[in-house]
């Protein structure tokens, strides 16, 4: 299993984010995280992207000291990190664009931000496996 959270797994082309915000994508909500994604054309991916490539996003307007958006953004991070194994077996013939947005004022534990994430990989990879039935 590869732990790793290489560049080419990170989220980083504008045009992709525009996209992805654009419209066209679905989104899950388990507060404090809530999850955008959409599915990438297989036609348009450049070889050097992964399956799944990821945004973090912490507002200003949520945290006012850098220390703690940071902070969140590297909870979120390490959270994806240790649990990305549980969507890239769903993730068989798709690849998705995915950004894990902050939606609360208050800071969290690494133990609460990882549970929300494995909840979020698990109902994209379900939605995802709905699709192709």
């Amino acid at each position: 299993m590869n732990y790793a959270f290489p560049k080419s797994e990170r989220l980083c082309s504008k045009k992709h984010i525009e996209q992805l915000f654009a419209g066209d994508s679905h989104s899950f909500a388990a507060y404090p995280l809530r999850a955008v994604y959409r599915e990438r054309p297989l036609a348009s991916q450049p070889t050097s992207l992964a399956p799944a490539v990821v945004l973090i996003s912490v507002s200003k307007r949520r945290f006012k000291h850098a220390v703690d958006r940071n902070r969140t953004k590297r909870l979120i991070r390490e959270a994806y990190r240790l649990n990305k194994h549980l969507l890239l077996p769903q993730l068989a013939g798709h690849n998705i664009d995915l950004a894990f947005i902050w939606i609360s004022d208050q800071l969290s534990d690494l133990a609460t931000v990882e549970a929300k994430v494995k909840n979020l990989l698990q109902r994209i990879g379900e939605h995802l496996s709905a699709i192709d039935n």
